[in-house]
């Protein structure tokens, strides 16, 4: 509390006697009244001394004083430590020590996963004519995976370490050859995970540092590391590269594992019985289209978007919520007539869009980047793939892809069905099977790509301020409303009643304990974009509020029933 604060509250506390707020009989009825007067001015000059002295306080401050690099320096473990602390994402079933690649969103958590499927169902389906939304059932019939190619080519390639019975996969290792530079000599190879360049580098200097040691050769200057994945290396090559595991060459050779989870239907558990939970939510698409084009009265090009649940048995999930078990996915199938000359311009409109969509989100732009597939990139049926790539702290990794995916699933379940699966053209009077754009997001990597880039440093005043600057759209928390005191009646009645409406529209919170500054702070850490502060002068002068921004702690008065509108254009942008 301020000096000027606890000397009002010293003064009026040496008042008490004379105002007849001391433990003395009950003065006479006339005594009573002017002392209960003077008592009532006294503490409305006190407690405005207090609500100016707590509500000026930051604003008086210096502006924050933003340290750019704050984001270079964060590890993912300090963002992993960062959503278990403040209650966004926990390790799934914690109590039994976890289970690998899977997690639960906490109370912030679930907030902020509910709000980035909003903002995508919003603007790709209720913001446009052309896109509708469908809700498919996690498991299929097990010939839709016949047919979309999943049970013979959904794989990963796998090493399986033959010592510590560990297994990896083949493209996420990393080996390079510790070559001497002066005689041109290898003296054995290096084996790392993929990470970003400096943990790599990091991990492979350790490794060589032991290899020149034992060869005799420690002190002695190696050519820089030429990393190749094992999926890239003969069984020469492997036979001298190291396992993670044991430290020794003790890898197998790479072999495809399918990704499908498998599971059982009905009461009998035989072939018969065999299906499998959905590792992408695009088919349930596909095996739909025809029923949404006969129900929807769309017309080509149009979409069907879905947001779903999918898992895949991940060989080696790592990297958090990047690579996970079980995940969401938000997905469109864009149908677009055929043509060699019609797709290009679709596919780029629909990387544009997704650009936008993630910007007006929150990602910063300098954090994404593009990755165009080419050549042996691309999947075999497709004509072209753009992914949008987000720099998080293992590394610039695909976030979201825009695919032209030709009519290769469509023309699939036609053959696995034996339904026609055609669009007829009313104009050209043709019949024909339609093209695909398909734009694809995790809802998971989504919400890690925001958490990172949300995550600010800066000082006021000389200190440091640790926040997340959520975009206030899909902050999970909106607003916080402070009243300044707790045990003032009216004015915890007014904030309450405020509280009460903008929980109507919002998710809000209520905090009353401690200093005003000290609540600010409890607010900027979770992301809370805006603070509401209820004073004496609310309920005494002006029938305003103090509205404070996270991010420039700057603060505005406002009428009271403005204030809904005022918050609904700065979080709504309406």
């Amino acid at each position: 509390m301020p000096s000027y604060a606890v000397a009002a509250l010293a003064m009026f506390l040496s008042l008490n006697s004379a105002l007849g707020f001391g433990l003395r009989a009950a003065p006479s009825s006339s005594r009573a009244a002017a002392s209960t007067a003077a008592a009532r001015r006294t503490l409305g000059a006190t407690t405005a001394l207090f609500s100016t002295a707590e509500k000026t306080e930051e604003k008086k401050s210096s502006a924050p004083i933003k340290n750019d690099e704050a984001y270079d320096k964060v590890k993912m473990e300090d963002i992993v430590s960062l959503c278990k602390r403040r209650g966004i994402i926990f390790p799934s079933s914690e109590i039994y020590n976890g289970f690998a690649g899977f997690f639960d969103y906490g109370p912030l958590g679930s907030e902020l996963k509910r709000n980035v499927k909003d903002a995508f169902w919003t603007n790709f389906v209720q913001c446009r004519e052309d896109v509708v939304g469908i809700d498919s059932s996690i498991i299929h019939n097990p010939t839709t995976w016949q047919s979309s190619g999943h049970l013979d080519g959904f794989s990963d390639p796998m090493v399986d370490c033959k010592e510590t019975k560990l297994r990896y996969r083949a493209d996420q290792l990393f080996c390079a050859p510790v070559t001497l530079e002066e005689c041109d000599t290898t003296v054995g190879f290096v084996c790392v995970l993929e990470g970003n360049d400096a943990e790599m580098k990091k991990a492979a200097k350790t490794q060589a540092k032991r290899l020149l040691k034992e060869a005799d050769r420690k002190g002695e200057k190696i050519k820089a590391f030429d990393f190749l994945d094992l999926t890239q290396v003969d069984e020469e090559t492997m036979a001298m590269v190291p396992s993670p595991g044991s430290g020794k060459a003790t890898l197998t050779m790479p072999r495809d594992f399918n990704l499908m989870f498998q599971t059982n239907v009905g009461a009998m558990q035989d072939g018969s019985s065999v299906a499998y939970l959905r590792p992408e939510t695009a088919q349930g698409i596909f095996i739909n289209y025809k029923n949404v084009l006969g129900t929807s009265r769309q017309k080509l090009p149009f979409g069907i978007a879905q947001i779903g649940k999918a898992f895949r048995n991940e060989i080696t999930p790592r990297n958090f919520i990047f690579r996970s078990r079980e995940f969401e996915q938000m997905e469109i199938e864009y149908f677009i007539p055929p043509g060699d000359d019609v797709w290009q311009p679709y596919h780029e409109k629909w990387i544009a869009d997704a650009k936008a969509f993630l910007e007006s989100v929150g990602l910063k732009e300098e954090l994404m980047g593009y990755d165009v597939h080419e050549g042996d990139g691309l999947a075999h049926y497709a004509r072209a793939c753009t992914d949008i790539t987000f720099k998080f702290p293992f590394g610039e990794q695909e976030l979201m892809g825009i695919a032209a995916r030709g009519d290769f699933d469509l023309k699939s379940h036609t053959e696995g069905s034996g339904k026609v699966l055609d669009y007829f053209d009313e104009e050209t009077k043709e019949k024909f099977i339609p093209h695909v754009i398909e734009p694809s997001l995790g809802v998971d990597r989504l919400i890690l790509a925001l958490i990172c880039s949300a995550y600010a440093e800066d000082k006021i005043n000389g200190e440091k301020r640790n926040y997340l600057s959520f975009h206030p759209s899909i902050a999970p928390v909106k607003v916080a409303v402070l009243p300044l005191v707790k045990n003032k009646e009216p004015l915890v009645k007014a904030a309450r009643g405020l509280f009460e409406k903008l929980q109507r529209r919002w998710n809000v919170v209520w905090d009353q304990a401690g200093a005003i500054g000290r609540r600010y702070r409890r607010a900027d850490e979770v992301g809370v974009p805006y603070c509401v502060t209820v004073d004496f002068e609310t309920i005494e002068e002006d029938g305003a509020v103090t509205v404070r921004d996270r991010d420039t702690t700057e603060q505005v008065r406002i009428p009271m029933d403005e204030v809904i509108p005022y918050l609904s254009k700065m979080i709504d942008g309406y």
